[in-house]
């Protein structure tokens, strides 16, 4: 059989799989369907053959090019992002009851060891915790599978766009290349995030706070999964308004600023009225991850500081 046609064969197993059905797959099974999907692009093929209804299909793995009408509902869903809208893709109810004993026992392990020590944490580390803590309680097999799934499942399935920094469920954070930084209970980069960092507060002055700095892909992790739960299982809306485990810049370089007294509304829109984002804003060197109306699928994040390594 020529390439061609071998590549247009593997097609027609590639359109009949849907964002729903991609969810859940095992890490395997979902690598055998990257490389269909990576093959067809490679061999030119934009859209697979449906030999059923004979017609050009858009391969459900790739992210939408946005125009028009679909540009104007990405940006509703985006600024609205705390609703929920249709298109939004749902945990089903076995997997939803997963996601609750796991988050759980990672609530257990962040009470037992302390909120900054959780802030490094790796994978490897947790399990592990788990296992000899009887406070806490070894994640089980279906959890392990559960959360393993979430990592590797591509994002875009549900709605987000960025970039994955952090390719591997083990990846760690190396502790020697972390400082604490003081009255924050975070941790940031040495090199160039250390160093935006003291540029700003040298500039605005101690009003300026950071909010959050390093976070592993466990805290992630429990930042995600919270924000599922609160949406009763909703993926699509808890990528709107961070980034799934595995695609935060805060596990390699990123950090939040905030200012005194501002309480939560150094996390909201309200942000950029105070006046540290202000002195930021008019400094110039304020570069965000995710600026107003992005095209990453996260909403405005007005105190993330983009550090690029």
């Amino acid at each position: 059989m020529k390439r061609r046609e071998f590549i247009r064969s593997l097609a027609g197993v590639a359109v009949s799989l849907t964002p729903a059905s991609l969810l859940g797959m095992t890490p395997s099974a979902m690598a055998q369907v990257h490389e269909v999907q990576d093959a067809l692009m490679e061999s030119g093929e934009s859209a697979a053959l449906s030999a059923a209804e004979g017609r050009a299909v858009p391969l459900p793995d790739l992210p939408p090019r946005l125009r028009g009408r679909e540009l104007e509902n990405y940006l509703h869903r985006l600024r609205a992002f705390n609703a929920t809208h249709d298109g939004d893709v749902f945990l089903d109810a076995k997997r939803f009851d997963l996601l609750r004993s796991a988050l759980a026992r990672f609530e257990r392990i962040q009470k037992t060891i302390g909120f900054g020590n959780f802030y490094l944490l790796s994978f490897d580390e947790a399990v592990h915790l788990a296992q000899s803590r009887a406070e806490v309680g070894a994640f089980t097999v279906d959890e392990l599978d559960f959360l393993e799934q979430i990592f590797y499942e591509r994002a875009l399935l549900y709605g987000f766009y960025g970039e994955k920094p952090m390719k591997n469920l083990t990846d760690q954070i190396d502790r020697s290349e972390v400082v604490k930084v003081p009255n924050s209970g975070n941790h940031l980069y040495r090199g160039k995030p250390l160093e935006m960092y003291t540029l700003l507060r040298r500039r605005v002055g101690s009003k300026l706070i950071l909010t959050s700095g390093v976070r592993s892909v466990v805290k992630q992790f429990m930042l995600f999964l919270s924000k599922i739960h609160e949406g009763n299982g909703n993926l699509s809306r808890a990528s709107r308004s961070l980034a799934p485990p595995g695609y935060s810049y805060h596990g390699i370089s990123d950090f939040d600023v905030g200012q005194t007294g501002y309480g939560q509304h150094n996390f909201t829109e309200k942000f950029v009225e105070s006046e540290v984002f202000k002195h930021l804003h008019a400094m110039g060197v304020l570069s965000l991850r995710y600026p107003r109306d992005n095209l990453t699928g996260v909403r405005f994040e007005p105190w993330h500081v983009k550090v690029d390594v």
